[in-house]
């Protein structure tokens, strides 16, 4: 295990030395203490690797992620695994707003609540929160899935596209074009597997699911005034 001390080792040194780690490394496994919230920690990173920050983080932590694990064994601050493409990103603690934000694929699973517009314009990732999300979650999602285990905000979903919400509490309000939908068989087995994959002991037979009336994808005249 390589460990880098953000006490002794600036940020730009620690992403340099994690983004500089190829396919074939054998230094897989990394841990970075003393983040003391720092702010981009771990971006950027391409490689099989696991990285464990052993504390709470600020922005951006783990954006725009390909391959790698990371997993914060605190909280996280706003846009937590944003643009992410590829890999698993674990929050043990909290997430601030727009975490998982235009997330292209991987999987973010946040084991304690996430703030407002969790999901944002997400594009194909999956997100699992044990927790409560906040207002305007999923807002213009396209695709991928978010898993509720709580309760959700005012608007979830607003101005969806193709996305899936799975919500095992209560839905606050539902935003623009986006309505409750049958819950079919093979809902069931894929929120199955999703929930195993974010450890969650919950049932896929207690949640509902949202989706797109898809009234907005087409001009009509009413929306004109």
């Amino acid at each position: 295990m390589q460990t880098i001390d953000m006490e002794t080792t600036p940020l730009r040194d620690l992403n340099a030395a994690l983004q500089a780690q190829a396919e074939q490394t054998n230094q897989t496994a990394w841990e970075i203490v003393n983040p003391k919230g720092s702010h981009a920690i771990a971006v950027g990173l391409d490689a099989p690797i696991e990285v464990t920050v052993k504390g709470s983080t600020g922005y951006y932590c783990a954006g725009m992620n390909k391959q790698a694990t990371v997993h914060v064994t605190g909280s996280a601050g706003p846009g937590v695994a944003e643009n992410m493409m590829s890999g698993t990103v674990i929050i043990d603690g909290d997430a601030s707003q727009y975490a998982g934000a235009t997330g292209h694929g991987g999987t973010l699973i946040i084991k304690g609540n996430a703030s407002s517009r969790c999901g944002i314009s997400m594009k194909g990732i999956d997100i699992i929160v044990h927790g409560n999300v906040g207002h305007m979650s999923a807002f213009m999602a396209q695709s991928g899935n978010l898993v509720v285990c709580g309760d959700a905000g005012d608007a979830l979903g607003d101005s969806i596209y193709e996305a899936r919400l799975f919500v095992r509490g209560s839905v606050k309000s539902l935003g623009a074009d986006c309505i409750e939908k049958e819950m079919r068989d093979e809902h069931i087995s894929m929120l199955a597997e999703l929930l195993a994959r974010g450890e969650c002991e919950a049932k896929p037979e207690e949640f509902k699911r949202y989706g797109s009336a898809r009234q907005l994808y087409n001009f009509h005249p009413d929306n004109a005034y």
